[in-house]
């Protein structure tokens, strides 16, 4: 974490200077301005301007974490480095804990149940609501963007789909290497709807106009919108905004930490989320569901996926011990959506049935693939929603380390090679 301005701590606030950081963290100052870089401390400048001063709870925290995780890793270069502690990136956008999450302090439910998507997004990249903004793309940006998509094979995925016209949206925009936050949020006004207009609607007929959700729903079902649809998809992209350091958003801030710009940044987090373990995963429970419908009952189907080695996917989360407050809410809403029943009662016979064998929650993937499912789109449909509603959470990530020192998302390897010097090869 970058150092804050020099300004005169509060009277209750209580320092420490780096020879005393390092004290009672076990290492050399050196280290100590290492944890900084890597966000695992912040550091204000002294009144005098000479070195800097250090929270002392936040130390003292810091220095429990490391006894706790590897006893005396902490000397090793980063806290806990030996025994693979996850990397910490001081953020202000996403808290999760206690099976809830919240978006800059708000709960992030409430928030989804009574504001657009779009306002949403504008209150994780601002801390300001927009009632009732609409996000409209330039023709030229969207001409551009369909061309690219539309020369790709008929085989080609969400995410390829998406990568691509991001990449074509930023050859089309001469200012995009301007990062000043004014800048980045005009990109990210443009950027979104030019990625839903990119897409390809399913009947032939292109929705430009109206909320983000209802020109999506044209881009993922060939059936008639239902304002209870619309509402379970509107809400869906909210609930998905950002869910603190996935996989995808480390991906981004470490392209934003080198100062790649923001349709950059967002390249390299729809490159991941093609993994089955993260924005795919909708897509594998879209079609469990499938074949539980198909055979009246999920036992057979469960079996066959635990015969087979396979975790069953829609179950469980790392981050919520009880249920994923995502999935609460979105099996609320569906119980609102003609013809969503079986889908739902399917979803619940996976659930129960696993239960017999590990008591595992439903998560955001069982309740976006009981949506899709329902809805009559394809299983990648839920691949779609996810990479679109998180663009909005990268930015803000992306916007967050703009504001920190170049390059610091650089962990150092720990090498486990043969000790050199080694023979030449023959």
């Amino acid at each position: 974490m970058r150092d804050q301005e020099p300004g005169r701590p509060a009277a209750t606030e209580q320092r420490l200077t780096t020879r005393e950081a390092a004290e009672l963290l076990g290492v050399k100052p050196e280290t100590v301005y290492a944890y900084v870089s890597r966000g695992l401390l912040s550091s204000r400048r002294s009144p005098g301007g000479r070195g800097s001063t250090f929270d002392v709870q936040e130390v003292r925290a810091l220095a429990r974490r490391s006894r706790r995780d590897s006893g005396s890793a902490a000397g090793a270069g980063t806290p806990a480095q030996a025994s693979g502690q996850e990397l910490t990136v001081r953020t202000r956008i996403t808290l999760i804990e206690q099976d809830r999450y919240y978006y800059r302090g708000v709960d992030a439910v409430e928030l989804a149940s009574r504001h657009s998507y779009e306002e949403v997004a504008e209150w994780l990249w601002t801390g300001r609501l927009r009632p009732g903004v609409s996000f409209t793309a330039p023709e030229e940006s969207v001409a551009v963007a369909r061309r690219a998509v539309d020369a790709l094979p008929e085989h080609a995925g969400p995410a390829d789909r998406l990568r691509v016209a991001a990449i074509a949206a930023a050859a089309a925009d001469p200012l995009r290497f301007d990062l000043s936050e004014d800048a980045v949020l005009g990109t990210a006004r443009v950027l979104i709807p030019t990625l839903v207009a990119a897409l390809p609607p399913v009947l032939g007929e292109r929705a430009d106009r109206g909320p983000l959700a209802h020109r999506l729903w044209t881009r993922l079902s060939g059936r008639p919108a239902d304002e209870a649809s619309l509402h379970v998809l509107d809400t869906a992209l909210s609930l998905l905004v950002d869910h603190d350091l996935a996989a995808s958003t480390l991906a981004v801030r470490i392209a934003a930490s080198a100062r790649a710009h923001a349709y950059a940044a967002v390249s390299a987090g729809l490159g991941v989320i093609e993994g089955p373990l993260h924005g795919a995963a909708g897509g594998l429970a879209h079609r469990m569901l499938l074949e539980v419908l198909d055979q009246g009952s999920a036992a057979p189907v469960i079996a066959e996926e635990l015969r087979a080695g396979r975790r069953i996917p829609g179950l469980g989360h790392r981050l919520y011990p009880g249920e994923d407050p995502r999935a609460r809410a979105l099996f609320t809403l569906l119980e609102d959506v003609p013809g969503a029943a079986p889908a739902l009662a399917a979803a619940r016979d996976v659930v129960a049935t696993t239960a017999r064998h590990t008591p595992l929650h439903a998560n955001v993937d069982l309740a976006l693939a009981v949506f899709t499912a329902a809805s009559g789109m394809p299983a990648t449909a839920s691949e779609t929603v996810f990479a679109v509603a998180r663009t909005a959470g990268w930015i803000a990530h992306a916007l967050e380390e703009y504001g920190e020192r170049p390059l610091r998302m650089r962990p150092s390897g720990l090498y486990s090679g043969p000790r050199p010097p080694q023979p030449l090869p023959e």
